[in-house]
């Protein structure tokens, strides 16, 4: 035993000279899988269509002292052919990575092969020890078509619309006798409908960026981000993209695309079909991306808000600005990999650029509001940008057009500065206008965007009101589908915003709830007006020829409460202004500075009955609610059962590209006449 010493001496020596030299390890494998995650080979997260181009990275972490000086990747055993980009994080990365992490990456990978794939990446340090890691994903083949295919897709979105929003509509628009509805939706009529279920990569609660990206990605991504996989970079432009359908079916069938949204047209919904970015926020680099990769992505409409974006810097509204602009390094073989395999445009950080001239230049016609919309019938290229930031709401529209009296120096969308503002329907036909001229159809995203805005700020009748915008909307797509049986319309949400909740009908007249009111209170305003069950009644509201409520103060109205609120004050009438929307530039300014800026503000003088929230903050949240999804047209009987979001991008493609798998004669759309024999 007296060599004892020295042996432990020696073994220990050898564990601390292991311990210098550990391997190097991958942290981040993309597309991303549960097979590198946790080993399990289920469930598959990455799925893609044949042929659909998507990025292969890794974050490779090295030895202490070391750094990575080769990467490759495999696909199923074989290595990939293409050139892999490798970075260290000198600069550039997350907090807490070391500089001599390595990313590798590899732009734009497609297979036609269907089925399970394995992918795996080998790291090479430079005292030659290796690192590797597997991951896995699916291509999805395409099933035996049992129609044609179609030529049209139209997807609308009612950003935030839950069941509840989609029912207050109906009773709103509709109306009931004896519990029967008088006059349905125009979403209600369609033959099929599914639940979506709607979490996205990284929460069970999903925000608006993948909960649109999903459907027309066919993966998820991260909250607050579009058309890309997460990453270990700081860059909003540089992430693992995904391929659109957009993209797709204009590489592959030639389709345009066209965009219409209430909302500013960066927005996490109309760029979540056309634009990569891991910052939903970085506005003049999204809406450049719209002109710069219209190629790429057949860009023909698009219709929305948000001028702020495309107005030189120093032009009073704009808000252009270099900091959240992109520009692609062709020095920097990880961005310009992007130019090179994508074919995208490789960017500039140009404020002063007049980005409304550049679509003008590049044929578009270009209209700023509602009448120039209406005479822009028929364009070959539509642009129309109707506000500086997001466009007003439906009941605001309307009291303008009707000359109601409700901003505080006047109504609210002249107090804005944007009075001759088009309504969604208006948008929608004036898109099917332009886009009926493509030979080869389209794809067109419709978004009934304030749905979701209105129900962040518990402002029940504005986000009432923008349902039924968008339901008519949603009448003009189904019109446009059924004299064209070539069209697959489907209508859904991206997820449920604020826990809405039917609770039942006030048991009082206008006038006496306006008495209640002054008497304050939860004795008053809660016990004395809130009707359930039987005493709920069926709420009667008589709309006017526009097709909106005459009025929303009404006798006996429908209440509605919340599940997922901030602390908010009820009176359960109608709010006077909205709330100042805070990414209008001009929003610090009057007369809009005089709009409360919170529901706290909007709501304390009134009522004083005081409903304690269950989420931190100002605003009602979204939530994990599966939300309904409609479809109507060839392919309309895909969509039925529980699904994922993901599984719609599958259905649509699979419609476009070779042809519907439900039978043809549920689609409720116009067929050919069949010759006499």
């Amino acid at each position: 035993m007296k060599h004892l010493p020295t042996l432990l001496a020696t073994a220990s020596a050898l564990l601390a000279a292991a311990t210098v030299q550990a391997a190097p390890t991958v942290t981040r494998l993309t597309p991303p899988s549960e097979l590198f995650a946790s080993g399990q080979p289920e469930p598959v997260i990455a799925r893609f269509l044949p042929g659909q181009r998507f990025d292969l990275q890794a974050t490779v972490k090295p030895d202490a002292g070391q750094r990575i000086t080769a990467a490759r990747f495999f696909i199923d055993g074989k290595p990939v052919d293409a050139t892999v980009a490798l970075r260290d994080c000198a600069s550039g990365c997350v907090k807490g990575l070391a500089a001599e992490t390595a990313i590798a990456t590899v732009r734009a990978v497609s297979l036609d092969k269907a089925g399970r794939h394995e992918l795996r990446i080998e790291a090479t340090q430079a005292d030659g020890q290796t690192a590797s890691a597997r991951g896995d994903f699916d291509v999805v083949p395409f099933s035996t078509a049992m129609g044609p295919k179609v030529k049209n897709v139209i997807i609308l979105l009612g950003d935030g619309m839950g069941a509840a929003q989609r029912t207050a509509a109906r009773i709103v628009k509709g109306g009931y006798a004896q519990g029967k509805v008088i006059t349905p939706l125009a979403m209600d009529t369609f033959p099929a409908t599914a639940l979506v279920k709607t979490a996205s990569l990284n929460s069970v609660v999903t925000d608006s960026s993948p909960g649109m990206t999903s459907y027309v990605s066919g993966n998820k991504n991260n909250n607050n981000e579009e058309g890309v996989f997460p990453d270990d970079t700081t860059d909003a432009f540089d992430n693992p993209r995904v391929e659109y359908l957009s993209e797709y079916l204009h590489r592959t069938e030639g389709k345009a695309l066209g965009i219409v949204t209430t909302a500013d047209v960066f927005d996490a919904t109309p760029a979540g079909n056309a634009v990569h970015t891991s910052n939903r926020g970085a506005g003049t680099g999204i809406v450049d991306q719209f002109f710069d990769d219209r190629s790429r992505t057949g860009l023909t409409v698009l219709l929305g808000g948000g001028r702020k974006w495309f107005l030189p810097a120093g032009t009073p509204g704009s808000e252009r600005a270099e900091s959240n602009d992109y520009a692609f390094s062709s020095t920097d073989a990880h961005t310009a990999e992007i130019v090179k395999r994508w074919g995208a445009a490789p960017g500039n950080k140009d404020k002063d650029r007049d980005l409304i001239k550049a679509f003008q230049d590049a044929g578009y016609r270009y209209a700023p509001t509602r009448t120039e919309l209406a005479a822009a019938e028929g364009a070959d290229k539509l642009l129309g940008l109707f506000a500086f930031s997001n466009m007003n709401v439906a009941l605001d529209k309307i009291d303008g057009r009707r000359g109601a009296k409700k901003g505080i120096t006047g109504t609210v969308v002249d107090d804005y500065g944007f009075p001759d503002q088009p309504m969604l329907d208006e948008m929608a036909r004036a898109a099917l206008g332009t886009l009926k001229k493509q030979p080869k159809g389209f794809v067109l995203m419709i978004e009934g965007a304030s749905i979701d805005k209105q129900a962040h700020n518990m402002d029940t009748e504005r986000w009432m009101l923008d349902t039924i915008e968008f339901d008519r909307a949603v009448q003009v797509a189904q019109d446009f589908a059924r004299e064209n049986g070539d069209t697959l319309v489907i209508v859904t949400a991206d997820h449920e915003c604020s826990g809405a909740a039917l609770i039942g009908g006030s048991m009082l007249s206008d006038l006496a709830l306006q008495e209640a009111i002054q008497k304050k209170g939860a004795a008053h305003l809660r016990d004395k007006v809130v009707g359930v069950y039987e005493k709920a009644g069926f709420p009667r509201y008589r709309l006017a020829a526009d097709g909106y409520p005459e009025a929303t103060d009404i006798d006996y109205r429908l209440l509605v409460g919340y599940g997922a609120n901030a602390d908010r004050y009820e009176d359960w009438r109608t709010n006077t202004t909205p709330l100042r929307d805070p990414q209008q530039p001009l929003a610090k300014s009057e007369p809009l500075k005089w709009y409360p800026p919170n529901p706290s503000e909007r709501d304390d003088a009134l009522g004083d009955y005081l409903v304690t929230g269950q989420v931190p903050g100002e605003s009602a949240v979204h939530t994990a609610t599966d939300i309904p999804l409609s479809a109507f047209g060839p392919g309309a009987l895909a969509f039925t059962g529980v699904i994922d979001n993901t599984d719609v991008f599958f259905k649509l493609a699979q419609a476009a590209v070779k042809g519907t798998t439900a039978p043809a004669d549920a689609s409720g759309a116009k067929r050919p006449a069949r010759t006499a024999r």
